[in-house]
């Protein structure tokens, strides 16, 4: 049969960075599996985009845009009904229709925004307002949605999915920092993976050891602005409409890195009840606050490493 053989690929995809490492059978092709992974990632991100016109995401946009009603297909269904989950479970702060505050945020200058530009904004945000029934969306005037918080974790799975259908055992897909594992390396050990420090550039806070399932951050280092020597984030709480501030920075490890990557958000959006919220919800994590405290039931192996 022969030994798996080690393969590593980088490409860019959604906005990100990409790599994917698998050992390939040498009853595959390795070339191919790298081809299917980074065709289901193209085939996701030209579906779901909001930066393409011509995708699905922006043709239920602007039915959104004008107030009105669409059919959407099966796979966008069950993106619909886990964001749903977790609007609920957030109670209403993990929020798809709130990506209109961008109008009102510029994270490319240091300024802040016009508040009566985001209460305006506010008025048309809301999952509770998008009338949801089965495959049939209605809106009213003046909404849009964004899979930004779930999609390119959904795509990890997938492509993890995809690879293992295809016969690789061993693998990780890690897109912009979105990471799903697929088994352990050929000689049983762990992936390591290092999770970043939300303040100091090049540190990590530890390395976390996984041998299967996703793992996913959420933090305000990768865009803000700083006003006045306080930083702004570009998580937006969808109630006020301005950034979250308790903390810096949380890290979930979870069976799928779409369930990591979703408890992350909700977990910054929570602010001081982040951690507690965290807590309950009995995933392995690991947050930093505003004030650089780290905490979380991953910390003492981030400290046993940092140490």
């Amino acid at each position: 049969m022969g030994e798996p053989v080690g393969h590593h690929w980088t490409f860019r995809a959604m906005g990100s960075p990409c790599e994917l490492q698998c050992h390939v059978p040498p009853s595959l092709v390795a070339e191919q599996v790298y081809a299917l992974a980074v065709a289901e990632v193209e085939r996701l991100e030209a579906r779901y985009s909001r930066y393409r016109e011509d995708s699905f995401l922006s043709q239920i946009n602007r039915v959104a845009t004008a107030g009105g009603r669409i059919e959407v297909d099966e796979e966008t269904a069950g993106l619909l009904r886990y964001a749903d989950t977790c609007y609920r479970q957030s109670d209403g702060l993990f929020d798809i229709t709130s990506g209109l505050l961008r109008k009102a945020w510029r994270f490319d200058r240091d300024e802040l925004p016009d508040p009566d530009r985001i209460t305006a904004l506010l008025r048309r945000v809301g999952w509770d307002r998008v009338n949801w029934t089965g495959s049939t969306l209605h809106f009213s005037p003046g909404m849009e949605i964004d899979f930004g918080g779930i999609v390119k974790e959904y795509a990890a799975d997938r492509v993890a999915s995809l690879c293992a259908s295809a016969g690789v055992r061993h693998g990780m897909i890690n897109l912009g920092g979105d990471i799903r594992i697929l088994g352990p390396q050929p000689d049983g050990s762990p992936w390591r993976i290092g999770v970043r420090d939300p303040r100091e550039p090049g540190a990590v806070l530890g390395v976390l050891t996984l041998t299967e399932g996703g793992i996913a951050s959420s933090g305000d280092y990768e865009r803000g602005i700083t006003v006045g020597g306080v930083r702004f984030g570009h998580i937006l709480n969808p109630t006020t409409g301005w950034p979250v501030s308790f903390l810096r920075a949380v890290t979930v490890v979870g069976e799928l890195c779409l369930v990591a990557g979703s408890a992350s958000t909700i977990a910054m959006l929570k602010g001081e009840s982040g951690p507690s919220w965290l807590q309950a919800l009995g995933l392995p994590h690991l947050w930093m606050d505003h004030r650089g405290h780290a905490g979380g039931s991953l910390e003492a192996a981030a400290a046993s490493d940092r140490g």
